[in-house]
């Protein structure tokens, strides 16, 4: 089993430098993929209730912590606040229901998912229009939302807060009243977009960051139709020759390679072999010259893949983060 290294967060809590990502799989596959995860010693797990997969994630730690195979402590759960519940009167309710999908009584890190809201329709956690446009919410207010995330930690249920998809900006205006540190901001990065200057701000302002997508999500590619546009980063001839030279894969280079700068990444998979190999990272290094090769691939935000288009009329949004 790989032993691994953590990031040291605001509040002391150690947050293993590798977690697990478990958006775009589907029930079955994400049961057997934790299990695989789980027995190769990921720890970190990362999911959101729009991923729709809490209470299968909650089933395979439930069935592992109650056979002894590992303990609650020895776990780092991050989970997030929908958009839908992105206000004051959501915090609670939201985390509430990640905690009993997750049959857990406390969350390790609670995100806010998205700087932006949207309406609030019943259960559908992404409301349409006739035409086909997200129902924002353009009221939203992170200073409020983020007194409420701040109640969460107190009350328990929680033991670090923090933030995803936020630009600079937002993330000056809550720190400039949070009582309570944000602990981790959570953002798309990978070797074409390596986000220096938001990684730099975030270290100046004692913020850890984790990679969503640090493989480049072929899958979220494919699916919205950039594949022409955004190219393939486990292909790229710098990392290909990387791979060769270390006998390693192109997904252990690239990971190994935001590791590196002090940055968390929750690669996804789902097939038990690279699952097992993106762990591995840790009793081998790049050298120097090879880091600066890797650091010359960075394309900026052009190369950003989930910039949230998906939801028709998004950009509308007084918060939208990207404008």
């Amino acid at each position: 089993m790989a032993t691994q290294k953590t990031i040291t967060l605001p509040t002391g809590q150690k947050m293993p430098i590798l977690g697990f990502g478990t958006w775009q799989a589907t029930e079955a596959e994400l049961e057997a993929a934790l299990d695989d995860a789980l027995g190769a010693g990921y720890r970190h797990i990362d999911t959101a209730p729009v991923y729709h997969n809490e209470p299968i994630i909650g089933k395979v730690l439930k069935k592992w912590i109650d056979s002894g195979k590992v303990k609650r402590e020895e776990l780092f759960i991050v989970t997030k606040v929908p958009p839908t519940g992105n206000r004051p009167g959501g915090i609670e309710k939201w985390i509430k229901k990640s905690l009993k999908d997750l049959q857990l009584d406390y969350l390790d890190l609670y995100l806010i998912h998205t700087p932006f809201t949207f309406e609030e329709v019943g259960d559908d956690l992404h409301p349409m229009n006739e035409k086909g446009e997200i129902r924002i919410d353009p009221s939203t207010d992170h200073l409020k939302v983020w007194a409420e995330m701040e109640k969460q930690v107190v009350a328990g249920r929680t033991k670090a807060i923090g933030l995803s998809n936020f630009n600079s900006k937002q993330i000056d205006r809550i720190q400039s009243v949070a009582t309570l540190p944000i602990s981790n901001l959570q953002i798309e990065l990978h070797v074409y977009f390596q986000q220096k200057e938001l990684v730099e701000f975030c270290k100046s302002k004692g913020i850890t960051v984790t990679a969503y997508s640090p493989l480049g999500s072929r899958g979220l590619v494919k699916l919205l139709g950039k594949t022409d546009t955004l190219p393939d980063l486990l292909v790229n001839p710098v990392v290909l020759q990387l791979a060769k030279k270390h006998g390693k894969t192109p997904a252990q280079i690239l990971l190994k390679f935001t590791i590196n700068r002090g940055i968390a990444a929750i690669p996804k998979s789902t097939n038990a072999q690279r699952i097992k190999e993106n762990i591995e990272l840790f009793d081998w290094d790049l050298k120097p010259e090879e880091i600066d090769e890797l650091k010359g691939l960075d394309q900026g935000a052009k190369a950003r893949i989930c910039d949230f288009n998906f939801f028709k009329g998004i950009t509308k949004h007084p918060e939208f983060p990207f404008n």
